[in-house]
């Protein structure tokens, strides 16, 4: 009787500790990248060669109610040292209405918005510290892991599209980031064609005019190769910045990528203000989770005669081969 009961306790746990388990499912994920970085400037202060790293663990949970909602947590936390340790911290319900989001992650125009870059792995561009022109051709203003809520519109076909607000918190020098992106994917003539597109609102004290920031592109691929086009529009106070690109990628097989990309950003408010960047790029997959890619770029920043920073006219040639690890 004593063992039969042993073992009926035995099944009753493990039955407990199965239905535990599969109420909520968890995954753990990290990346590791080594930069070795040689930098050609005019200005001595970076030019030269350097190391660096970049890592990041990842925790999500996930639960489907009986009602059918799921239920997501996800935190990620930069590993390096003195890199401020989680990055982002958010909630996530989803459903038949979409999905709610709700705190520190990043606004939905991220999401929706294509740049010429994004045909590279990796980005490169000079350190022009004081100035205020775009350095590339994404959306500015919701790069940021502030608290917010976002909420997207489940997907209808080929649309998908959604709104985020970040609160910047009480007070009357109000900072709040409004974000509203969307994208449209179609099958034409054999190629995958996705039209994306950002805009978002940084609200600045009164008497001030708000910062504005939008983004459209396109992204086409077709077999092995794919290829990308974008503008970017920046404005606030005494800036008027705009920046298109186009870029490519080809797979070339056997784990070898080659890719690259050109972008110009002029102010029309700060007279012959204008950036320039060219890069190219050979990315090879060593072996599963294990990538090497090495990547040249060569940049040119021209201050104008009406610019209202101090920063001096450069330009240079940054390579940099960067060793990739997932996990």
């Amino acid at each position: 009787m004593r063992k039969l009961l042993l073992g009926t306790t035995a099944l009753a746990a493990a039955a407990t500790l199965s239905a535990n388990a599969a109420l909520a499912d968890v995954s753990i994920s990290a990346a590791q990248e080594w930069h070795f970085i040689s930098h050609g400037s005019k200005d001595a202060s970076i030019d030269g060669n350097s190391f660096s790293q970049d890592s990041e663990i990842a925790f999500k949970f996930s639960n489907k109610t009986d009602s059918g909602l799921t239920i997501a947590y996800t935190v990620e936390m930069e590993s390096d040292a003195g890199s401020g340790g989680i990055d982002e911290s958010s909630l996530t319900i989803s459903g038949g209405f979409g999905s709610i989001m709700l705190g520190q992650n990043d606004g939905v125009a991220t999401a929706y918005a294509i740049e010429a870059e994004d045909a590279t792995q990796e980005e490169s561009a000079g350190n022009m510290a004081s100035a205020t022109i775009r350095l590339d051709t994404d959306v500015a203003l919701d790069e940021t892991d502030g608290n917010k809520i976002a909420y997207t519109l489940p997907a209808m076909g080929g649309f998908k599209a959604g709104v985020s607000f970040e609160d910047s918190g009480a007070g009357t020098a109000s900072t709040d980031i409004t974000a509203y992106g969307a994208s449209y994917t179609a099958e034409a003539s054999g190629a995958t064609v996705t039209i994306g597109a950002a805009t978002i609102t940084q609200e600045q004290a009164a008497g001030t005019p708000d910062k504005d920031a939008q983004n459209i592109g396109v992204k086409i691929s077709s077999g092995a190769a794919t290829f990308y086009a974008a503008q970017s529009i920046y404005q606030e106070s005494d800036e008027d910045i705009e920046a298109q690109g186009v870029g490519a990628s080809y797979n070339l097989g056997n784990g070898l990528v080659i890719s690259g990309y050109t972008m110009t950003a002029e102010d029309s408010l700060d007279a012959g203000e204008e950036y320039t960047s060219n890069s190219i790029e050979a990315a090879y997959t060593i072996a599963s989770g294990l990538t090497a890619v090495f990547n040249v770029t060569n940049y040119d920043y021209k201050p104008g005669t009406n610019n209202d920073n101090t920063e001096a006219a450069d330009d240079g040639t940054i390579s940099k081969l960067v060793i990739r690890a997932t996990f």
